[in-house]
């Protein structure tokens, strides 16, 4: 098979076998437990933010065992996945605690991508997987710190690819003046950074009847994640760090939306206007958005919002997030964005191919 036909998975998360430990060693949010099941069996669940109900969700070996990330893929016909931790990475930890721990998480996940399977199809000598790592991104960060850890990620792992950030930064967003040091580091070293939503928004626009985690996860995490990398657009980085190689989780939130619109609010507020050397929409173009939309209508926007459409995509599944609802169903997340990406009337079948794979071989260099 050609690099350009491969089937890759750029968003598959993964709690490594040290981190699961300390979720379980904890007794509040973030933290794994055991409790018996109505089956009487014990279950192991995970809760992941104060505001959760505290029962949480189960959780269980598709989180942590490489073999069944490797059954999930196989099952799928994904060839190649880059796997990061999911949320809430480390944020709950003080600097020096995780510090240690991002070093050794890494080396963890160097590992686990470095023994993996080759991959059997052409004479190529890739990997089945590879890495997105974690930074001690922390509140309360020593910020100068922070380029130092990116040199040594991307020194010492070559399997791990890039790294996976949210939205708070040292505490103060990802816009923060003290983390110029990091995004200068970032763009040097090439590690792609995978800007990934954790908090969402105030619960309080939720109102008071209770909608599950419908409205936080389908409306909250994107909404997140457009206000970061619009912060970041307007603090000028993308125009210091034109090496800067972002990629935005859940097709880049509502930003390709409501680009026009921002542009034309920037364009009547001189004080933000003289920061950018670009029209608001240029920006789309400096970033990559994966492809976890689950309709083709959202697709053909996201695409034709920017200049260099289908090329700025990639696919991606969220496993272990949202299993089948049925023992036989195959991972809704990968029958809809496929049948999605199918569906882009205006794409050609390299360009399908180029959201399926080939994309995110060039992003991660392994094209």
């Amino acid at each position: 098979m050609s690099l350009q036909r491969l089937f890759v998975d750029v968003h598959t998360h993964i709690y490594l076998p040290r981190y699961a430990a300390l979720l379980r060693s904890r007794t509040n949010a973030p933290r794994i437990f055991s409790r018996t099941g109505p089956s009487g069996a014990t279950e192991d669940r995970l809760v992941i933010l104060d505001n959760e109900p505290s029962d949480g969700r189960p959780v269980g070996p598709q989180y942590w065992d490489r073999d069944e990330k490797l059954k999930f893929m196989d099952r799928h016909g994904i060839d190649i996945s880059f796997v990061s931790t999911a949320n809430p990475w480390l944020d709950f930890l003080p600097f020096a605690d995780a510090q240690t721990l991002a070093s050794e998480l890494n080396a963890e996940l160097e590992s686990y991508c470095s023994t993996s399977p080759p991959l059997a199809s052409g004479s190529h000598s890739l990997k089945r997987l590879y890495g997105i790592g974690l930074l001690p991104l922390v509140p309360n960060a020593p910020t100068s710190e922070l380029p130092a850890a990116v040199h040594a990620l991307a020194k010492a792992h070559s399997h791990v690819r890039g790294v996976i950030i949210g939205t708070r930064g040292a505490g103060n967003g990802l816009d923060d003046p003290a983390l110029e040091g990091l995004w200068a580091a970032l763009a040097e070293t090439g590690l792609v950074v995978f800007l990934h939503p954790h908090y969402g928004v105030d619960g309080s626009a939720w109102g008071p009847l209770d909608n599950g985690h419908v409205l936080p996860l389908a409306l909250g995490f994107p909404f997140e994640t457009t206000t970061a990398i619009t912060r970041l657009i307007l603090a000028g980085i993308l125009d210091r760090h034109p090496r800067l190689r972002i990629l935005l989780a859940h097709a880049g939130g509502v930003l390709p939306q409501l680009s026009s619109r921002l542009a034309s609010c920037i364009v009547h507020d001189p004080r933000v206007a003289s920061r950018l050397q670009h029209d608001a929409r240029w920006y789309l173009d400096r970033l990559y958005f994966d492809a976890v939309a689950y309709g083709s209508a959202e697709l053909s926007f996201v695409s034709g919002a920017a200049r260099e459409g289908s090329r700025r995509m990639l696919f991606g599944t969220d496993h272990p997030f949202f299993p089948p609802l049925g023992a036989e169903e195959k991972w809704r997340s990968v029958v809809e964005n496929l049948e999605a990406i199918e569906g882009v009337g205006a794409w050609r079948d390299e360009e399908r191919d180029g959201v399926r794979g080939g994309n995110a071989l060039r992003l991660f260099g392994l094209a």
